[in-house]
């Protein structure tokens, strides 16, 4: 695999510092930029087309929901994978239904994460660890 370019979505600056220091720690991603609402996550990822977008859900300004759907028409081939605190199926079936290609909790970042962005740039879906009894659930939405 190449270098895959990525966009970090997510506005608490702890999260999003802890995130960037995990990706900075694998040679083959680099983070292209940073946004901390959704509306600014659209506008960055119309003009750095990343390959992969790492989308919290609440976000202020506009949602990562609305978010993915937006960034999904205004760059196609960019992958979203979501990261957030939700652990429910509920809550991942629905960040799913946008056409996202994955879904990571959280508290299962420090081993799913990497595996996500590889997994998505991959062409592949990929759910959290701590969801994966769900995994055959997976539907196009």
């Amino acid at each position: 695999m190449g270098e895959v370019r990525v966009l970090v979505v997510e506005d608490s600056e702890v999260v999003r510092r802890a995130v960037c220091s995990l990706l900075e720690g694998f040679p083959e991603v680099r983070i292209v930029c940073v946004a901390t609402d959704g509306l600014e996550a659209v506008e960055r990822a119309a003009c750095e087309k990343p390959d992969v977008v790492v989308l919290d859900i609440r976000l202020p300004r506009l949602n990562g929901i609305e978010a993915a759907c937006r960034i999904r028409t205004v760059t196609p081939n960019s992958k979203v994978l979501f990261l957030s605190q939700y652990d429910s199926w509920a809550g991942a079936q629905e960040a799913l239904h946008t056409g996202a290609s994955g879904f990571v909790v959280k508290a299962d970042a420090a081993t799913d994460l990497i595996a996500g962005i590889h997994a998505v740039c991959q062409g592949k879906r990929f759910l959290s660890s701590s969801l994966s009894a769900h995994e055959g659930e997976i539907t196009r939405g």
